[in-house]
């Protein structure tokens, strides 16, 4: 049975609560239990835009490094604009990997990293038009959050810190702590024993406690 390493990413940290991950995940899986194939290790990009250079993407360079240094020559992917949306990215991650002995697969895909031109002139169209439809969306994006600032409107980020029952109860922990006059580093360091991490399953730090704490406390869902 080959191993495999799984890779996933999601473009938005408003995609983070959605399926995203489980979705890709439940593709590779299910790609890999047709095809004897076992997942070893599961890499994760966490809001990371599909165009993000390499340099700019540590879950991918991790699984680059792994590679080098394990018995694993095998990556599964739920498509290849998860790899990325960039089509000279794509291309380039691709190349490289093939060079070094490594074999990425497609679940939804799997012919189309086959190693002959017809297939890679296939795999590029789609490439391409997976990177049009990225830059629609960013031009389409922009266009209504100009449209919202010039009536006045506020532009939706990611919401604060608290709007769930979950979170309210995280920052009730936090406040008790604050009003025993614990500090605020201590109250991170705390958080980072009793759990959980904070929303992008990071550790807690002085400012990440901070800026919650500094806010009013806002209504649960």
């Amino acid at each position: 049975m080959a191993k495999a390493f799984a890779c996933l990413r999601v473009s938005g940290k408003g995609q983070l609560r959605g399926d995203g991950f489980e979705r890709q995940r439940l593709a590779c899986q299910t790609y890999a239990r047709g095809n004897d194939i076992r997942i070893v290790r599961e890499f994760s990009e966490r809001a990371v835009p599909g165009a993000t250079e390499l340099d700019n993407r540590p879950a991918l360079m991790e699984l680059l490094e792994a590679l080098a240094s394990n018995s694993v020559h095998v990556v599964l992917i739920e498509r290849l604009d998860r790899l990325a949306r960039d089509l000279l990215i794509q291309e380039t991650i691709i190349g490289d990997m093939a060079k070094r002995g490594f074999q990425v697969i497609s679940a939804s895909e799997p012919d189309l990293l086959a190693n002959d031109p017809s297939r890679k002139l296939m795999r590029q169209i789609f490439g391409a038009i997976a990177e049009y439809e990225k830059n629609i969306l960013v031009a389409k994006l922009r266009g209504a959050r100009e449209r919202k600032r010039a009536r006045g409107e506020r532009c939706e980020g990611p919401l604060p810190f608290g709007r769930d029952v979950h979170e309210q109860e995280v920052l009730g922990r936090m406040r008790q702590l604050r009003a025993q006059g614990v500090t605020l580093a201590q109250v991170a360091e705390q958080a980072n024993v009793e759990g959980p991490r904070t929303r992008f399953n990071r550790r807690w730090h002085t400012t990440s406690v901070h800026r919650p704490l500094r806010r009013v406390t806002l209504p649960a869902k």
